[in-house]
């Protein structure tokens, strides 16, 4: 039996040593695992099982979804503040990593699929929540965002100068294209914890969306700064709102969007990127999904117990983490949006991204590519920028 292109006969446990089949994890899991797990098992991962439906959603959804996301963990962090006996510092991190998952539902999600249309029928009604979003939570004004983003979906300006990626990793992280892998991990650790990046990073995002050249923008932005900070301030609880809220928006809201635009792309063969075109498409992006093949071994041994703990450990604590704080929305389907920009199947782009596998992704010269574990895409990502000579760069 075959399940995108993955042999299901061949089955071994993620944890030996020995250099794994090609087997899909997710459809391992739909074999060995019952059927009322399998609805969460599709969204952690963001594969659907072997004959999986598809799901129609609105995208207003996702709307709905940020929105709803950011004021439950509002309300749990403040909660956690004001009745420490209740939640406490658990209640603070779940609070505050809920809302920093909702703020990047905003930012990966809504935000970005106004730039394409997509969110509403109206042009003129996504360009008015697109504009509201960059506005409230300090993302670049809209229209200049919009137009960046459309030279970043042109296979002659991807990974080039004029890329908003590359702009972000070699500018913003001072990554840099031929230089040892294990130096460049340094410098993304680095990176993650410096207060002067996040400053920086603060400082560029302040520039991008109060400081647009739109005036109408400019006071809204910072009415909506400012009046809560003072309302805040008046009330004696400027310490909690910049905890609740400030922190979230701009500290761990950046880790996750480091993360998150590490593991986007990478960076071809020198030929490939020179060609350009949709094969350059095709190898400079990747499906990157949480996860990984749960033990080929039943539980009712001393060993397969253990070795069922630990995958559940893994799936619940770090891959959960993973997709709620980093690949949220369809961040994980990044190299699907890349081959169809325009598509409105976006809504439920983990069966839809599937289909096309299965089709064998008509219209491309190659079939999608996959890799499970953030950690293990940037680690090839960074890997490929390690090989990267910076004159092709600079050629293309």
């Amino acid at each position: 039996m075959t399940y995108a292109g993955y042999d299901l006969n061949i089955v071994q446990s993620s944890m030996r040593s020995e250099a794994p089949a090609r087997i899909d994890p997710r459809a391992a899991m739909a074999d060995r695992l019952p059927g009322f797990l399998q609805p969460l098992l599709t969204w952690l991962t963001a594969r659907p099982a072997p004959g999986e439906r598809y799901v129609e959603r609105n995208p207003h959804f996702y709307v709905w979804t940020a929105t709803a996301t950011v004021a439950a963990g509002m309300i749990l962090a403040w909660a956690s503040l004001d009745m420490p006996a209740l939640a406490g510092r658990p209640g603070f991190i779940l609070g505050s990593l809920l809302t920093c998952s909702g703020l990047g539902l905003f930012q990966v999600v809504v935000f970005h699929h106004c730039s394409h249309g997509t969110v509403f029928r109206s042009r003129d009604h996504n360009i008015t929540l697109g504009r509201l979003i960059s506005v409230l939570l300090l993302f670049k004004f809209f229209d200049d965002y919009k137009k960046e983003h459309m030279l970043h979906h042109s296979a002659n300006k991807l990974l080039t100068d004029e890329d908003e990626f590359t702009n972000f990793i070699f500018g913003m992280c001072g990554l840099e294209p031929g230089i040892d892998r294990k130096l460049l991990w340094r410098r993304v650790i680095w990176t993650l914890v410096s207060p002067a990046f996040h400053a920086r990073f603060l400082l560029r995002r302040l520039q991008a969306s109060i400081g647009a050249a739109d005036r109408y923008h400019q006071a809204i932005g910072i009415a909506a700064l400012l009046v809560p900070v003072l309302i805040a301030a008046a009330c004696g609880r400027l310490g909690p709102f910049v905890l609740v809220w400030l922190l979230p928006l701009s500290v761990l809201l950046q880790i996750a969007t480091v993360f998150r635009i590490l593991c986007e792309h990478r960076f071809p063969d020198p030929v490939v990127i020179a060609n350009r075109g949709k094969e350059f498409v095709c190898h400079a992006t990747a499906g990157v999904f949480p996860g990984s093949p749960p033990p080929a071994v039943t539980a009712g041994s001393a060993r397969g117990l253990l070795l069922w703990t630990l995958w559940w450990a893994d799936m619940l604590l770090v891959q959960m983490f993973v997709r709620v704080f980093v690949l949220v929305g369809d961040a994980p389907a990044h190299d699907f949006h890349h081959r169809r920009p325009a598509t409105k199947r976006w809504t439920d782009y983990i069966h839809a991204r599937q289909k096309d596998v299965d089709a064998g992704c008509p219209g491309f010269p190659a079939n999608y590519g996959e890799t499970w574990g953030l950690f293990r895409a940037i680690d090839e990502n960074l890997t490929s920028l390690a090989r990267t000579r910076p004159e092709t760069l600079a050629r293309a």
